[in-house]
Formats: structure tokens, C-alpha cells, sequence
């Protein structure tokens, strides 16, 4: 009885992290868009990933043992989940519509229970989850697009869009083998966040960069830094990667769904922006499209041998 009331416990705690990350990743663009007056996308990109890593070098905590095996799953994370992801992320934005992307990125969730049955056969694509992935996309669609102009066809920077959450899927699967190591999720992270960053220093070299930092001495720039390397960085991916502990890929990647509802939210709250008929008829859509799909995970798993 106590085993199962902490069990519970932890996977209500779980969900809190769960909901705590996309609240702080939905409002990350505010503190981007104020940062973009100085610095260039790979530069807020690297800084922030850099100070993140400075953050959980100060937490306790080593890798003790890990293999040469264990160590590729942990870089192989890095580079999808932290080098690559935001890299074409940043891209596609350069290439396609800031809609059109964040429309093709909320569909992570489909590609992970895709990768997940591909590769684990721990989940299958039902009818639910089906619905409820087209009500979601069908949500986030009318939240980020206001004029029907502001959506179309552009194959190479869409191309982008869809790998990015293709990658995301990638390292949710990644991150579910890295958990059966056993190792604490703090220096997992930390160690995920060190290749990350290795893997990204090529990528300083094709787009503007400037090393120096005294643009940080602006109080905006540094709070906003500070936000995003040590709340979106540091302190998101460990919760987040401790729910995927616990709940598994798939439930966890399905919150991805609320960062649109979420951005729609602050961007009221904080910018002032107005919430249309429109708007709010998509954030229903896209809580449906949650319930809708966390009901299939009650029902739909396979059994495994």
C-alpha cells in the first residue's frame, strides 16, 4: 500500500514538472524577442545553453561508471535534443513562417509514439490518440495563425520544422533508454547539456557570432539570459527529463500540445496582446486534443512479453 501511495505521489509530482516546463518554455519567446535587440539567434542560443551547464556544474552530484555505450546514448541526446532541435528550429524560422513552424513542432508528440512502437513497441497510434493529435493540431492552428496569409507551403524551411520535432522525438526515446541506466537525473543532465553544447560550437562558425557578453550589462538582457539559461535550461530539461522517468515518453511529450496555449496566454497577460474568438476556440481544441490523447494512454498500450 505505501509503495503504491509513493508511486502515485511521484507521478502527480511527474505531472506538475510536466506542466511547470511548458508554462516556462510557452513564455521563453517574451525573453527572446527582448534579447534579439542585442544578441543574434545562435548567440542567444549558446549562452544560454552555457549558462544552464554553469548552473548544474554547481549542483552536487557525478556520473560514476558509465560506459563507453552509456556515453553515446548521453551525446546522442545532446545532439538531438539540445544541439540540433533548436539549431533547425532557429532555422526554419529564417526559411518558413513563424506559424507553420510552430504548428509542424507541436507535432512531436505523433513522431514519438511513432519512434516509441517503431523501436520500443511500447505504444501504437489508436483511434484516440489519432483524434485526439488532430484536434490538437487542429487547436494550435487557429492559435498561431490569425490571417489564413499567414500559413503556406514552403518546402525547405517546413522540411526543417518537421525534423526538429522529429529530433525532439528522437531524444525523448533516447532519454527513456538513458533512464534504465539508473543514473540520477542531475548529472544525466548536465552531461546531456556539456555534448550538447560541443555539438553546437561548429554551428558558431556559419551564423553571426560574437563572443563577447558585454551586452549583458543591459539589466533586461541579463534577467531575460538568466531566465532562460537557468529556468528554461537547467531547471526545465531536469524536471522534464524526471518525468520522463516516470511517466514514460509518450504521456510526458503529449504536454508539448499546451506550449501554444501557453504562449497565447503571456503574450495576453504580459504583452497585452488581445485573445481572439478565434484564439480561444483553438486553446479548447487543443485541451481537448490533450484529454483526448492522455485517454489513450489509459487504454492503448501493448502488452508487453
Amino acid at each position: 500500500m505505501k509503495h503504491n501511495q509513493h508511486s502515485r505521489q511521484k507521478q502527480i509530482l511527474a505531472h506538475l514538472f510536466c506542466l511547470l516546463s511548458v508554462t516556462v518554455w510557452g513564455t521563453t519567446f517574451i525573453s527572446t524577442k527582448v534579447l534579439l535587440h542585442d544578441f543574434t539567434p545562435v548567440e542567444i542560443l549558446f549562452f544560454r545553453f552555457l549558462l544552464g551547464l554553469a548552473v548544474l556544474y554547481l549542483a552536487p552530484g557525478r556520473l560514476d561508471q558509465t560506459g563507453l555505450w552509456q556515453e553515446f546514448f548521453m551525446a546522442m541526446a545532446g545532439l538531438s535534443g539540445v544541439s540540433l532541435y533548436y539549431l533547425l528550429e532557429n532555422m526554419a524560422l529564417a526559411y518558413t513562417t513563424a506559424a507553420n513552424v510552430s504548428i509542424i513542432v507541436s507535432a512531436a508528440p505523433f513522431f514519438t509514439v511513432l519512434l516509441s512502437h517503431l523501436f520500443r513497441q511500447g505504444e501504437r497510434l489508436t483511434p484516440a490518440f489519432l483524434a485526439g493529435f488532430l484536434f490538437a493540431m487542429a487547436g494550435i492552428g487557429l492559435i498561431t495563425v490569425t490571417d489564413i496569409t499567414a500559413i503556406g507551403f514552403h518546402p525547405f524551411g517546413d522540411l526543417l520544422a518537421v525534423l526538429a520535432a522529429l529530433l525532439w522525438a528522437v531524444y525523448s526515446i533516447l532519454m527513456q533508454k538513458i533512464n534504465s541506466f539508473g543514473h540520477p537525473i542531475l548529472p544525466v543532465t548536465r552531461r546531456i547539456f556539456l555534448y550538447g553544447l560541443l555539438f553546437m560550437i561548429p554551428a558558431l562558425f556559419l551564423f553571426p557570432f560574437t563572443p563577447g557578453l558585454s551586452r549583458l550589462g543591459r539589466p533586461a538582457s541579463l534577467g531575460n539570459y538568466l531566465y532562460l539559461g537557468i529556468g528554461a535550461c537547467a531547471v526545465c530539461f531536469c524536471i522534464w527529463n524526471y518525468a520522463l522517468k516516470i511517466l514514460g515518453t509518450v504521456t510526458v511529450s503529449i504536454y508539448i500540445y499546451a506550449v501554444p496555449v501557453i504562449t497565447l496566454i503571456a503574450s495576453a497577460l504580459l504583452l497585452g496582446e488581445a485573445m481572439t474568438l478565434t484564439s480561444l476556440l483553438g486553446t479548447l481544441l487543443t485541451i481537448v486534443g490533450l484529454l483526448l490523447s492522455e485517454q489513450k494512454l489509459s487504454t492503448g498500450r501493448v502488452n508487453k512479453k
